[in-house]
């Protein structure tokens, strides 16, 4: 399907800035230099910085107009419902180590339909409360069909246009259908000393799968979360 102009021009300005013509708090095109440049009214080009800057691409800067995020944030695993903004609901992170190619744990090999001696690549990172405390311990694994296709997956840097959009460019590929799977159990000594929780502690462990329009899984995340931070709320007619 055809992109909506304000959406092409949000697409250019994600590849520009994942290409580093613009780096992290460098001021990108006013909506008035897009306007003149795409030959669109300034609402489409106001409309498109919108776009980046509900998925947390960019930011305002008073005075200053529209800057790339200094700060990338990300979702908690399992908050990538349809509708969903980065920004609204994610949280600033820490990426912990460098990505890496490992054999996942068995229910990880098995929402990602892998062999049990197979390797995926690991992302791990810890998101932050405002107040720069640790939220949750967060280990997404990439099969090999996507990682290989996506290099960038294997760096440390952060991907400004988002993985999901980024995997999408590279393979064709993109999610259609999640699956969570809540559980409760004791936190891991590593968990532990990345959410600084006294041991054992109880936590929250999210599993999400993203599954893409072939029904292939994209990507399996577990999400830690100490169990007083942790909280669902459902809403729904009787």
């Amino acid at each position: 399907m055809a992109l909506l102009k304000y959406e092409e021009i949000a697409e250019s300005l994600r590849s520009r800035i994942a290409a580093g013509e613009f780096g992290p708090g460098e001021i990108v095109p006013s909506g008035r230099d897009l306007a003149e440049q795409w030959s669109v009214s300034r609402a489409t080009a106001i409309k498109a910085m919108d776009v980046l800057r509900n998925d947390g691409v960019v930011e305002a800067r008073q005075g200053t107009g529209f800057i790339v995020t200094e700060t990338p944030v990300a979702r908690p695993a399992g908050g990538r419902q349809a509708g969903s903004a980065r920004v609204s609901g994610g949280l600033p992170f820490l990426r912990v180590g460098s990505p890496d190619w490992a054999t996942p744990p068995a229910h990880v090999a098995e929402a990602l339909r892998m062999e049990p001696d197979a390797q995926a690549l690991r992302r791990v990172r810890v998101l932050q409360l405002p107040d720069g405390s640790p939220h949750s311990y967060v280990v997404a694994w990439f099969p090999p069909a996507v990682a290989e296709a996506s290099p960038r997956l294997g760096q440390t840097a952060p991907i400004a246009e988002g993985t999901t959009r980024y995997v999408r460019r590279q393979t064709g590929r993109f999610p259609v259908e999640g699956t969570d799977t809540t559980t409760v159990r004791l936190a891991s000594e590593i968990e532990s000393e990345h959410l600084a929780l006294p041991e054992p502690a109880p936590v929250a462990v999210l599993l999400h799968t993203a599954y893409d329009q072939d029904g292939c899984p994209l990507v399996c995340e577990e999400g830690v979360t100490p169990g007083v931070l942790y909280e669902r709320v459902d809403t729904y007619p009787m």
